[in-house]
């Protein structure tokens, strides 16, 4: 497995780069790059469209190395780096990924707001929910592309779904946890040596 060069974060539903895992994993980063690691980390804020997330994540990694490049995903997130893994053919990490978004997200079509700052409000609209089912990365081709986290204790997801959308990849179920995963600072040296990154030196 190659060392990756060039990572690129996926926030999930109503989230946004501020999510607790973007700040630590890419605070992680950052320390590496400061001891000497190239490595490039992007970690946009999405729009509220499937479509318009999925054509600016493509023209975004236009230029991206695929076989030095891992997509990470959380959530919603997770479904967007599963797309883009599959049309990209490169690696992806994905934490707690949802994997059919045109059903879960059917009931927040409406205005809502973002959890990490709810002055910010987007419209879901009707019409995204036809866009996520064009997208339909499953079954996965090539599953020792993927490293997948799954907690059995996720209050939002059913972890056997998950599971099932990801036999045959680097899976490991966590016992009992969230959806949230709030112990993964403590994780982060496993998610690293996921990504064939070291953990930063103190």
């Amino acid at each position: 497995m190659n060392t990756p060069t060039h990572l690129l974060y996926l926030h999930g539903f109503r989230s946004s780069p501020q999510s607790a895992k973007a700040q630590l994993l890419g605070g992680a980063i950052a320390q590496l790059q400061r001891q000497g690691h190239n490595l490039t980390w992007v970690c946009p804020q999405l729009p509220p469209s499937p479509a318009d997330t999925l054509a600016e994540l493509k023209a975004l990694t236009l230029d991206w190395p695929r076989e030095d490049m891992v997509v990470i995903g959380s959530s919603l997130g997770g479904f967007y780096a599963t797309v883009l893994a599959e049309e990209l053919d490169c690696r992806a990490l994905l934490i707690n990924p949802a994997v059919a978004p045109a059903r879960d997200l059917a009931r927040y079509i409406g205005e809502q707001t973002s959890f990490h700052n709810p002055a910010d409000r987007f419209f879901f609209r009707p019409e995204f929910i036809a866009e996520f089912e064009a997208m339909a990365p499953y079954p996965i081709t090539r599953p020792e592309r993927y490293h997948v986290l799954v907690a059995e204790g996720d209050e939002v997801l059913d972890w056997r779904e998950m599971v099932a959308h990801y036999l045959g990849t680097q899976l490991t179920v966590l016992p009992g946890n969230d959806h949230a995963i709030s112990d993964f600072a403590t994780r982060l040296p496993t998610v690293l040596g996921c990504l064939n990154l070291p953990t930063p030196k103190a």
